[in-house]
């Protein structure tokens, strides 16, 4: 079998660009190991309940301006998904008694954080203001792929004053602007926490273009849930796809790349010896699954070897889905939660704990009288491995307790009110992700000059592209779908030259 663009996994990333050659005419065959398309921005059922695998906190389904990239991938290919706007990102419990809510509307958030830092007025203003500053430079053009010089010389011509102003940014970290502007150790600290629940990274190594993105389309294009859970975004793209005339195969493991004699990546080999050719190859894997699994170790670029040099895997999740009873949930409470008791815990295992709680906005998602609960921290595969099956279901056991007893600070008595539970680590993730070691995605060695470091979706190897959070600009579904339009975009325009 033979076709144009074969993409290895139906993540986000992978169908975005899908989406992207498929509008433009392309056919393309989205092969993926699992039985549902997604991957960590998927879904499973259990008794009732539909639970995300990841995140419930979707940026990029807003209606207006240019960085809704969820929203332009589904357009692509004529999709759209129902969604149900957040009133508040997050609401932080942090240590020293910081609460801190980040509400829709900006004033009310920065009036909210500045009457906790009265002193620190003027540099909450303007450290939240230049981020502000880099998102209308990125709202104010078509985002693409970086790689495209004709692309580059539209924008550049069409907003110059864009153009420049965002290649100032590219080498820096959001850390250092907020240190321009803001003294209070405590307030810094609430920066690093805002940067780490995203990038898993504090601020001093997460891209100010990323943070000047996040920090201010939570509050212009905002939160939105989508309606029968974040699994429909997936399933949307798959049915686009899939009616505009190419194909989604599951259960489809790639085993390897294959290769021509001139060293051009030609198709890929599925587990079952199955052979299939195309004109170019998109990897949705980590680029640790791609190169060194997929690909060869003898055939990995030496650019990939130096990348690893300068970044490495971060944590994976342990994570707890629960479903309890409805009465434990005040209707007022807030969907989305960040524990934290000390600030030398924030990058440790078990140190930050993440809860959502999406039934709050769509109820649909579990049975009637009860809520989804859905509670993760960071952990490594090293903390899991080399366990025997009693073992490892003992210490799930042990470490889901710890998480309870710590939702018990925000939800008393939740313990009791446990109706269902299934509890996920690193194998987990592994195992249904394909995921090296389930991790999130990569986090700098060091101190990053800001994206510069992030490699685009060309590879060094001819016909072969990579696509998702492995590549600029990084972890987020609405990150990956502009990885996803930006490795469509390069992809269509090689296939033409």
């Amino acid at each position: 079998m033979s076709c144009d663009v074969i993409v290895v996994g139906a993540g986000i990333g992978g169908l975005t660009a899908a989406a992207h050659l498929v509008a433009q005419g392309y056919q393309v065959l989205v092969l993926e190991k699992y039985l549902i398309p997604g991957g960590s921005g998927g879904y499973f059922e259990r008794e009732g309940y539909r639970f995300d695998v990841g995140a419930s906190m979707i940026f990029g389904l807003g209606q207006q301006g240019t960085t809704n990239l969820l929203t332009r991938a589904l357009a692509s290919v004529a999709e759209k998904v129902a969604s149900i706007p957040d009133p508040v990102q997050v609401h932080y419990h942090l240590p020293e008694g910081l609460n801190v809510r980040v509400h829709r509307d900006y004033d009310r958030f920065l009036g909210e954080l500045q009457a906790r830092f009265p002193h620190e007025r003027r540099g909450i203003q303007t450290f939240y203001g230049e981020c502000w500053q880099v998102f209308n430079y990125l709202n104010s053009m078509e985002l693409k792929s970086l790689e495209e010089i004709g692309y580059l010389t539209r924008v550049f011509f069409d907003q110059p004053f864009s153009c420049l102003g965002l290649a100032r940014y590219l080498p820096v970290n959001a850390g250092a602007v907020a240190r321009r502007y803001i003294r209070d150790p405590h307030l810094l600290r609430f920066i690093d926490m805002e940067c780490y629940c995203w990038s898993v990274v504090p601020a001093d190594r997460t891209p100010m273009i990323n943070a000047g993105m996040v920090f201010s389309d939570r509050h212009y294009g905002g939160i939105n849930y989508p309606v029968g859970g974040v699994g429909q975004i997936a399933q949307a793209l798959e049915r686009g796809i899939t009616r505009l005339g190419s194909q989604v195969r599951y259960g489809a493991r790639v085993k390897e790349m294959l290769f021509n004699s001139r060293g051009q990546c030609t198709g890929v080999k599925l587990a079952n010896g199955e052979q299939l050719l195309a004109r170019a190859v998109i990897s949705n894997a980590t680029r640790w699954d791609t190169f060194g699994r997929l690909v060869p170790a003898e055939r990995t670029p030496a650019a990939e070897v130096r990348w690893r040099s300068r970044y490495q895997p971060s944590p994976s999740f342990l994570s707890l889905h629960l479903g309890v009873h409805r009465s434990l949930i005040p209707p007022d409470t807030d969907v989305h939660h960040i524990l934290l008791d000390q600030w030398t815990q924030l990058e440790a295992s078990l140190g930050t704990l993440f809860i959502s709680i999406p039934t709050l906005l769509d109820p649909s998602v579990a049975p009637l009288d009860r809520h989804i609960l859905h509670a993760f921290s960071p952990t490594t595969m090293a903390q899991w491995q080399g366990l025997d099956p009693a073992d490892y279901t003992r210490q799930k056991q042990v470490w889901a307790d710890s998480v309870i007893t710590r939702l018990e600070q925000l939800f008393p008595g939740v313990r009791e009110a446990i109706a269902f539970q299934e509890v996920g680590t690193p194998r987990t993730h592994r195992r249904f992700l394909g995921r090296m070691d389930g991790t999130y995605g990569p986090i700098p060695r060091g101190t990053p000059l800001g994206l510069l470091g992030m490699p685009f979706n060309k590879t060094a190897i001819p016909r072969l592209y990579c696509v998702g959070d492995s590549t600029f600009p990084g972890q987020g579904l609405n990150a990956v779908a502009f990885s996803g339009i930006a490795c469509g975009h390069k992809v269509a325009v090689d296939l033409r030259s």
